[in-house]
């Protein structure tokens, strides 16, 4: 398994345009979690900022799929998203 980093900016106004979107986000990312794809998850700052994801899957592929699959990216409170490679040592 390789490990990847997915970090999320979130739109100015995320907490007040979340609320709809929130329940389907978090469940995704309980599924991906749950299965093991997801080490741990969190938001970024008080009020949050963006995101960060850290990934345990065979390929960036897997990562992107999350991202297409993620409600919060579907309703545009994802203003830029960035996957890394991550070297755990």
């Amino acid at each position: 398994m390789t490990h990847f980093l997915l970090l999320y900016e979130y739109v100015p106004d995320i907490v007040e345009r979340r609320g709809p979107h929130r329940p389907d986000h978090l469940a995704l990312v309980r599924r991906w979690k749950d299965d093991g794809r997801i080490a741990i998850a969190g938001a970024l700052g008080d009020p949050p900022r963006g995101a960060a994801f850290a990934f345990r899957v065979a390929d960036q592929a897997e990562v992107e799929q999350f991202v297409a699959d993620d409600p919060y990216v579907a309703a545009g409170l994802v203003a830029n998203r960035r996957v890394e490679q991550w070297n755990v040592i």
